[in-house]
């Protein structure tokens, strides 16, 4: 919509403001556009244009990014996003590691990092604040200029309470202390979002999610999660809790470890790492030191082996057909050490042509160990476009940045 018509201060504001969301979006698109590329695609007058530009400038938003040369006509300044206005830090807390990243306004990742988890929660956290400070060095910035931070962790968050449920994979995260200590160290603002939930956002930015609109990504590792995409949008349910099927009770009530399955549910307690492992103990295999080491053993025709890593496929294959029978996605990505073992696929999808009424198709994530904190960046940046959108909403002049401040 074009501001130059009358009209009242307050609508022109309005009016003002949503010219420099459009804008800010198309540039946020493209790769270094000019001022009759903007108005050529939004329909606004090229001063409209010239002038929501320079408000964006000075909100340190956007930058020239040089002059388009090699084509008819004059030279044009090309604008890009100013990757300075604003940094996402995220964080993924695991069982046996802390992984970190920072992005700036572009999205682009300017630093990683990881780290052997501790085993206590104190351990944890002053494992993330470490981790945190060692990135800020590296990008050369300080907390002040963090826009947002996402955590992903096992669990559900209850911001009613503000506290960690069903994180049972990590005992001792579930106290009220470790929320207040997370944001004490990371800021109020400190967003919390499922760890699986998390990866099914990367996979859905990065990963085989971009091609179709609904999908189940589905992790097997020391914990067992599902993040579920439908229409696009990553599915919470009304608690929450939407995905976390290692509650499911398909693990064998006489073999299950009931105090772990009461404490993180039946299929996970069954099927997560530390569940394969004791199978293959109880199976009489010796050496079964980890879930990888089950697999590599079975791979080289251990029969004990082979017969824990076929039961893993039907007890996987059975939650997924649960999925699909209530939810039918187009889709399902494996993920996690466990889904993504060498062959593991081809066994449930053997497993699941049996039982269920439909298949999707299966597919193996390809985004790695980052998964989660990738995912993190994303929902930390689509959170500091709100943030945005927002400030430019108030129609403030001189509108300040993504990181709540003036950006000069």
């Amino acid at each position: 919509m074009d501001g130059s018509t009358g009209g009242s201060p307050a609508r022109q504001g309005s009016i003002r403001a949503m010219n420099e969301r459009l804008l800010l979006d198309h540039i946020r698109r493209g790769e270094g556009v000019s001022r009759a590329d903007l108005a050529r695609v939004t329909g606004l007058s090229k001063p409209t244009v010239s002038v929501a530009l320079a408000n964006l400038e000075r909100a340190g938003l956007v930058r020239s990014a040089g002059i388009r040369t090699g084509v008819p006509g004059p030279a044009a300044v090309l604008y890009e996003l100013r990757p300075e206005a604003g940094f996402v830090l995220g964080l993924d807390v695991g069982r046996q590691f802390l992984r970190a990243a920072i992005c700036d306004f572009t999205g682009a990742v300017r630093a990683r990092a990881t780290v052997k988890a501790r085993a206590t929660s104190p351990g944890r956290l002053a494992g993330l604040a470490e981790l945190a400070g060692g990135l800020y060095a590296e990008v050369g910035i300080g907390p002040g200029d963090i826009t947002q931070t996402v955590l992903g962790t096992p669990g559900v968050h209850d911001a009613r309470r503000d506290v960690l449920d069903l994180a049972g994979s990590l005992p001792g995260w579930d106290k009220p202390l470790v929320l207040a200590e997370l944001r004490r160290a990371f800021g109020e603002n400190l967003m919390v979002e499922n760890d699986v939930d998390a990866a099914a956002l990367a996979e859905r930015a990065h990963g085989h999610g971009r091609e179709v609109d609904s999908f189940a990504f589905v992790s097997v590792g020391t914990g067992i999660g599902m993040g579920l995409v439908l229409n696009g949008r990553l599915h919470r349910g009304a608690h929450g809790a939407a995905g976390e099927i290692g509650y499911l009770p398909l693990g064998d009530a006489e073999t299950t470890d009931t105090r772990d399955a009461r404490r993180r549910g039946g299929l996970e307690a069954a099927a997560s790492a530390a569940g394969i492992v004791r199978a293959a103990r109880r199976n009489g295999m010796r050496g079964a030191a980890s879930a990888r080491h089950v697999f590599a053993a079975a791979d080289k025709g251990d029969a004990t082996a082979a017969r824990v890593v076929a039961e893993e496929a039907r007890l996987i294959a059975k939650a997924i057909c649960s999925v699909v029978a209530v939810v039918d996605p187009e889709l399902v990505v494996l993920g996690g050490g466990v889904g993504q073992a060498a062959g593991f696929l081809g066994a449930i999808s053997r497993e699941l042509r049996r039982i269920a009424p439909v298949l999707p198709e299966l597919r193996v994530s390809a985004l790695g160990v980052d998964a989660v904190v990738d995912g993190c960046l994303v929902a930390g940046a689509d959170r500091a476009w709100s943030a945005v959108a927002a400030v430019l909403e108030n129609g403030e002049e001189g509108a300040p940045g993504p990181a709540g401040k003036q950006v000069s």
